[in-house]
């Protein structure tokens, strides 16, 4: 099967059934019990805090918070760390499902996407009757942070052929991570085999700094690669050796997910987080000319009704 991002997966999909898990919250340190669920066609992936009876649709213009994670939703009314199930939802194809937590951040579980992944396999997914829209960009779309050689940056621009093209770059300080780069084109199959076990990661000096002003309480070596200059703290090492940049582009992967239907697009960033990844799908939206909505007959195996798109995008 192909994913989210791969317009050879035509029809939209869910969960076969309810599916869930314990975990903590990395930055907010508190046990959450977090249940995924079937949904409809054309109900895109919704966010559901079970506490406040609230749900939040998974789309970028609900974005609100991106220091360290991707949150949606506002104040107290707000989910955080849903980047690496949006991705593995996007990556297995998942269409529409809802996200139920009872708390104010989605588990962390091992620091990667393999616990969701591993969640939506036991859980097993259905195609539903509804084709899948997709979004073309048209050309490139391009935000940047900084200025000079040392400058974050992230575009999207019209790729060749169907699905996401991605190509990422870092460079850190520490010795351990340096410079790394990434490309790929996203499928469910180079999303399980090279990204999807990638886990979070942090500089040990950062750590007493992020948990005074309230981040990472509930980050371990259990759920997060800590560097202290040229060392892996953790005891157990590396998965990759750039696990690093393969985190990094999961985690754009999710939040590029949040243009709320498949991208046909080649990404590319250098240094990019949260922050721009967001600002780059708002630039997108905000511009009619860079983007238009497939039509059913230029997407294979389409037919019949489509899903709905981003609330931004439908009303550009």
């Amino acid at each position: 099967m192909d994913g989210f991002f791969a317009l050879g997966t035509a029809r939209a999909r869910t969960l076969k059934s309810a599916i869930g898990c314990v975990g903590v919250g990395l930055h907010s340190g508190a046990k959450t019990t977090l249940t995924l669920r079937p949904a409809l066609a054309g109900d895109g992936i919704v966010f559901r805090r079970t506490d406040l009876g609230l749900d939040i649709p998974a789309r970028h213009d609900t974005v609100s918070d991106t220091r360290l994670c991707t949150a949606i939703g506002e104040g107290a009314a707000r989910i955080g760390t849903i980047e690496h199930v949006m991705a593995a939802l996007a990556a297995l194809g998942v269409t529409d499902a809802v996200v139920e937590v009872d708390g104010p951040e989605i588990p962390i579980l091992d620091g990667s996407a393999a616990p969701f992944i591993f969640l939506l396999d036991c859980a097993g997914l259905v195609e539903l009757a509804a084709p899948v829209a997709a979004i073309e960009v048209l050309r490139t779309v391009r935000v940047t942070e900084g200025e000079g050689p040392d400058a974050a940056w992230a575009e999207l621009s019209p790729s060749n052929g169907p699905g996401l093209d991605a190509e990422l770059s870092i460079d850190f300080g520490a010795t351990a991570i340096g410079r790394q780069s990434l490309s790929l084109r996203v499928t469910e199959d180079s999303f399980r085999a090279v990204l999807a076990d990638a886990r979070t990661f942090t500089m040990a000096e950062d750590i007493a700094r992020l948990r005074a002003v309230g981040l990472a309480r509930g980050g371990s070596l259990a759920n997060a690669v800590v560097v202290d200059g040229p060392l892996v703290v953790n005891p157990g090492g590396l998965r990759h050796a750039d696990e690093f940049v393969r985190h990094k582009l999961l985690d754009a992967v999710g939040d590029l997910a949040l243009a709320g239907a498949p991208l046909r697009a080649r990404f590319r960033g250098h240094r990019s987080g949260h922050a721009l990844n967001n600002r780059l799908l708002r630039a997108l939206f905000a511009d009619p000319s860079a983007w238009r909505r497939m039509d059913e007959e230029e997407i294979p195996a389409m037919a019949g009704a489509q899903v709905r798109l981003p609330m931004a995008a439908a009303a550009a």
